[in-house]
């Protein structure tokens, strides 16, 4: 039976850290270590855990931050991993729905996060499952990292916004039907860029840079990715108008 606790100890706090390396191989220098996580839980951050019995099998890392102009505050959700074997269980999304409740509780309204446009998987469940939306993209955001899974791209990145108590996040984590603005225009994501990345990285490349510049265009114009579509060859992003909150 898996479990979702949050975490405060040092010996939980080591067993994240454990579990970075395991879920995206990353060399010592770019590991979020355990005084990181310390820190983040003494000034408003949270950590969350999945426990298969007594065994940490993912875990959740988030930090506090304030949004000028008006200093709104928000938690930046820096980590999320899963060890392979207990992917596709749902364990992301119940650390999410943990994540969430604490943010209603200490009346935080915006969650965020950002994640590789190519990932679309990740996109789907960001938009379709949780109910965020995107209106900023970076090129290169974190620049190179040692993780096997960026197969040496540049770290373009989305930023997910999850306000967690709009009416969108309400249904959409609720399972109800919601009406979104009329689809503006569209970016698709080929399903076997995984693939790519490792048999043919200049057609990854390209690939990447396609999208990134059509992000970069959309975004430009005020537009937000407001759904996501899977078919048996493509991921496409939807965008839209974002009009509330």
């Amino acid at each position: 039976m898996i479990g979702i606790r949050q975490l405060f100890t040092l010996d939980e706090f080591r067993e994240a850290v454990a579990l970075q390396e395991a879920v995206w191989g990353f060399a010592e220098r770019d590991l979020v270590p355990v005084r990181s996580f310390v820190v983040a839980n003494k000034i408003g951050g949270h950590s969350f855990g999945a426990f298969d019995e007594d065994r940490m099998v993912g875990f959740l890392f988030g930090i506090p931050g304030f949004h000028e102009p008006d200093n709104a505050p928000y938690i930046h959700s820096q980590m999320l991993g899963v060890l392979p074997e207990y992917r596709n269980a749902g364990l992301g999304r119940l650390m999410k729905l943990a994540q969430r409740e604490d943010a209603l509780r200490r009346r935080v309204n915006l969650i965020e996060w950002t994640f590789d446009p190519l990932e679309i998987k990740n996109a789907f469940f960001n938009m379709e499952r949780l109910g965020a939306i995107v209106r900023r993209f970076s090129l290169n955001f974190y620049g190179p990292t040692t993780s096997h899974l960026h197969g040496g791209l540049p770290t373009d990145r989305c930023v997910a916004e999850w306000w967690v108590n709009s009416a969108r996040a309400q249904a959409i984590v609720g399972g109800e039907p919601f009406e979104r603005n009329p689809i503006e225009a569209r970016v698709s994501v080929p399903n076997n860029i995984g693939e790519l990345r490792t048999e043919d990285p200049a057609q990854a490349r390209a690939i990447q840079q396609q999208v990134s510049e059509q992000f970069v265009e959309y975004t430009g114009k005020g537009l937000a990715v407001v759904g996501f579509e899977r078919s048996d060859t493509h991921g496409t992003y939807l965008f839209g108008q974002w009009e509330s909150k």
